[in-house]
C-alpha cells in the first residue's frame, strides 16, 4: 500500500469515527427533530449487524463491534425493536409538527408516516411467509455474506467465519418462527413450498467446496497480500467446516419442515386464505402504495392502463408491418427471433452485460441535459447468482454503500438470456440504472441536513414510481427511441407489465384468483415467456401489494408533473422539477403531493 493510500485510509477512519461519535452524542442528547430521528433510527439499526454492514460506515474500523455477528430473529428480538419504535413514535410528537418548517417539517411528516406504517404492519405478526423463494434469511443471508461482508484482512476473514456460524443459529431461530406461523394458520401455498425446497436443496446439495459461501472465497482472498497463503488455506478450511457441520444441517432441518408442511398445504394463492387475510392485504396496499386506494381502485386502474397501452403497442406493430394475429402473438414472434437475442452461453451472457453497459453509457452522456445533480456513485451490472436464479425476478437493484465501499449494482437474471431480447434491454437499464433506481437512490444518499432515514428510500411507491417514470421520460424527454420503434415496443411491454401487475395482484389477493388464472392473464397481455410470468406471479403471492407500487407511483408523479406544467406554463423546467423530486428523497405520495404544491408556489 502506498503512503498516499495509508494517509487516505487514516483520514477516512477519522471521519467515520467522528460521524459515529456524533451519532452517539445525538443518542444521548437529541436536540431538534433531525437529531431525534437520527437517535431512534440508530437505535433500530443497532439491532441489526447486517444493516450496519450494509450501510458501510464502520466495518473494519476501530469502532467495528458487529461484523462477526448477525441479528437475532427471535420473537423477543422483534418485540424489543417494536418497543423502541413505539417509544420513538411517541417521543416524535414532542418535536413537531407545530413550530417546524421547511426540511425539518418534511422530515417530521415522513418519519411519522413511516413509523406509523411499521407499527400498523407489526399488528400482523403471522401475516406473511418468513421463508419464501425470493426473500427471507435462506435467500438474503447467503447473498449478504458473499456480497456485503467485506474481507480486507485476516481479522475480517475470521469475522466472516464467525458469521457463518451465526448463520446456522439464525436458521434455527427462523425455523422456530415458521413453526409458530404454521400453528397460527400461516402456511405458504403448495407451489411456493415446492419452489422454496428447490432453492434450499440447490444451496445445500453438492460438495462443500462448491457451496457459494466457500466457493466465492478464492476470488475474494486472491488479491489480498496482507494474509499469508498458509493462513488463507487454513481459514478457508474453517469456513468449509462451518458450512458443512453447522449451516448445511440447519438447511436440512428447514427442508424437513417444509416437506412436512407441503403434505397439508393448499393450492390457494392469495393472502385471503390466512387469518385476517383481508386486513393483511388492505394494509399491504396502504404500505406499498402509500395511498388509501382500495383493492377495487387498484384493479380498475390496472384494467384501464392495460387497454390504453395495448392500443399504443398495436400502432407500433402495425408500423413494422406486423398486422396479422393478436398483439401477444406478434410480440412473441419478435421475442424468439435469433437476431434479437444473445446466445444463452457464457459468451452470450457477457455480451448481454456489455450491451447494458453501453446503453447506460449512452444515457449518462446526455443526463446533464435533463438533470441538475448527477450522482457520482458508480454502477456495476452483474449476473444474479446462479444459486438464486431459479426463483429470482428478472432483475433488481442493490444500492451503493454509504461509504462508497461497494457500488450500486444492477443484478440481471441470466438463467435464459432469451427472456430479455436486445430490444427490451434499454428500458430494463433505464429502470434499474440511470435515470431510474441508481439515480434516485444515489441522489437520496447525497441529501444534506436531513435525518439518516431520509437517505434510505423506504417508500416503494416513490422509488418504483420514479423508476417507471424514468422509463417514460427516456422516451418523451430524451428521445432515445426516436429511431428505435422496437425499443419503444419494449418500453410499452414493460409498462403494460406493470399495469397488469395491478390487475393480477388485486385479483390474487382480493378477488381470489388462482395462480393459474393470474398466469394466464399476464401471458395474454404481456407476451412475456411462461417462465418469466410464473416467477412474477409467484413473487406477488409472497409479496402482496408490492407490485402495485410501480404503476401507482408512476401515475402520481406524472400527474404532479402535469399539475406543475399547467401551473407554471413556459416557466416550467423539467430539470428543476426533477431536482426537486430527487433531492428531497423518497416519501409517501401524499406528502410528495404537498411538496410539489409548495414548490409550484415558490416558483411564482
Amino acid at each position: 500500500m502506498s503512503a498516499v493510500k495509508k494517509i487516505l485510509g487514516l483520514l477516512i477512519s477519522v471521519v467515520v469515527i467522528a460521524v459515529f461519535s456524533l451519532y452517539l452524542w445525538f443518542w444521548a442528547m437529541p436536540v431538534g427533530v433531525n437529531n431525534y430521528i437520527n437517535k431512534i433510527s440508530l437505535q433500530l439499526v443497532m439491532q441489526s449487524p447486517e444493516m450496519i454492514s450494509s450501510i458501510g460506515l464502520i466495518d473494519n474500523t476501530p469502532l467495528d463491534f458487529h461484523s462477526d455477528k448477525l441479528e437475532s430473529y427471535t420473537e423477543e428480538a422483534d418485540k424489543k425493536s417494536l418497543t423502541i419504535l413505539l417509544e420513538g413514535r411517541r417521543g416524535l410528537d414532542s418535536y413537531g409538527p407545530e413550530g417546524l418548517e421547511g426540511q425539518e417539517l418534511l422530515s417530521w411528516k415522513i418519519t411519522a408516516w413511516f413509523f406509523d406504517d411499521l407499527i400498523r404492519s407489526a399488528e400482523f405478526e403471522h401475516g406473511g411467509y418468513r421463508v419464501n423463494q425470493i426473500s427471507g434469511v435462506m435467500v438474503d443471508l447467503p447473498q449478504f455474506l458473499t456480497d456485503r461482508h467485506r474481507i480486507v484482512d485476516e481479522k475480517s476473514l475470521r469475522r466472516y467465519i464467525s458469521r457463518l456460524n451465526e448463520f446456522a443459529r439464525v436458521i434455527s431461530e427462523v425455523r422456530v418462527r415458521v413453526m409458530d406461523d404454521r400453528d397460527q394458520g400461516t402456511v405458504p401455498p403448495d407451489f411456493i413450498i415446492e419452489k422454496v425446497l428447490v432453492g434450499m436443496r440447490a444451496f445445500s446439495d453438492g460438495p462443500v467446496e462448491e457451496n457459494p459461501l466457500v466457493a466465492t472465497l478464492a476470488s475474494r482472498l486472491d488479491p489480498l497480500d496482507n494474509i499469508a497463503e498458509a493462513t488463507k488455506v487454513a481459514l478457508t478450511k474453517e469456513a468449509q467446516e462451518a458450512v458443512s457441520s453447522q449451516i448445511i444441517p440447519q438447511y436440512h432441518n428447514m427442508i424437513a419442515l417444509f416437506e412436512e408442511m407441503l403434505l397439508t398445504s393448499s393450492h390457494d394463492a392469495g393472502v385471503w386464505r390466512l387469518p385476517q387475510g383481508e386486513a393483511i392485504y388492505n394494509n399491504a396496499l396502504r404500505s406499498n402504495t402509500t395511498t388509501n386506494m382500495s383493492a377495487d381502485d387498484v384493479h380498475q386502474l390496472g384494467l384501464a392502463e392495460v387497454a390504453r397501452i395495448q392500443l399504443e403497442m398495436n400502432d407500433i406493430l402495425m408500423s413494422l408491418g406486423m398486422t396479422e394475429g393478436s398483439i401477444l402473438s406478434r410480440v412473441q414472434q419478435l421475442m424468439v427471433m435469433p437476431e434479437h437475442n444473445f446466445a444463452n452461453t457464457e459468451e452470450g451472457r457477457a455480451e448481454q452485460i456489455a450491451y447494458l453497459n453501453q446503453v447506460n453509457d449512452q444515457l449518462m452522456a446526455m443526463a446533464d441535459q435533463h438533470f441538475i445533480t448527477i450522482p457520482p456513485q458508480p454502477l456495476e451490472i452483474v449476473r444474479v447468482p446462479v444459486y438464486a436464479q431459479d426463483s429470482s425476478p428478472g432483475g433488481y437493484y442493490q444500492p451503493p454503500a454509504l461509504d462508497g465501499s461497494t457500488p450500486g449494482r444492477f443484478y440481471i437474471n441470466q438463467k435464459d438470456t432469451w427472456d430479455n431480447p436486445r430490444w427490451k434491454l434499454r428500458t430494463f437499464m433505464y429502470h434499474e440504472g440511470a435515470p431510474g433506481h441508481h439515480f434516485q437512490i444515489s441522489a437520496g444518499q447525497m441529501i444534506e441536513d436531513v435525518p439518516f432515514l431520509r437517505m434510505m428510500s423506504p417508500f416503494n411507491a416513490y422509488t418504483e414510481g420514479w423508476a417507471l417514470y424514468a422509463e417514460r421520460i427516456a422516451f418523451t424527454d430524451m428521445g432515445v427511441y426516436d429511431n428505435d420503434p422496437l425499443g419503444n415496443l419494449g418500453r410499452l411491454q414493460d409498462e403494460i407489465f406493470r399495469a397488469v401487475r395491478l390487475v393480477v395482484d388485486s385479483g390474487i389477493h382480493a378477488k381470489r384468483w388462482s395462480r393459474e388464472k393470474a398466469i394466464a392473464y399476464m401471458l395474454e397481455k404481456t407476451g412475456l415467456t411462461e417462465a418469466e410470468v410464473t416467477r412474477e406471479i409467484e413473487r406477488y403471492v409472497v409479496w402482496p401489494g408490492q407490485a402495485t407500487s410501480y404503476k401507482v407511483g408512476q401515475q402520481a408523479i406524472l400527474a404532479l408533473r402535469t399539475q406543475a406544467e399547467k401551473a407554471l406554463g413556459e416557466r416550467f423546467d423539467s430539470r428543476e422539477f426533477h431536482e426537486m423530486i430527487l433531492m428531497n428523497g423518497a416519501m409517501p405520495l401524499a406528502i410528495l403531493e404537498e411538496s410539489v404544491a409548495s414548490w409550484i408556489a415558490s416558483q411564482n
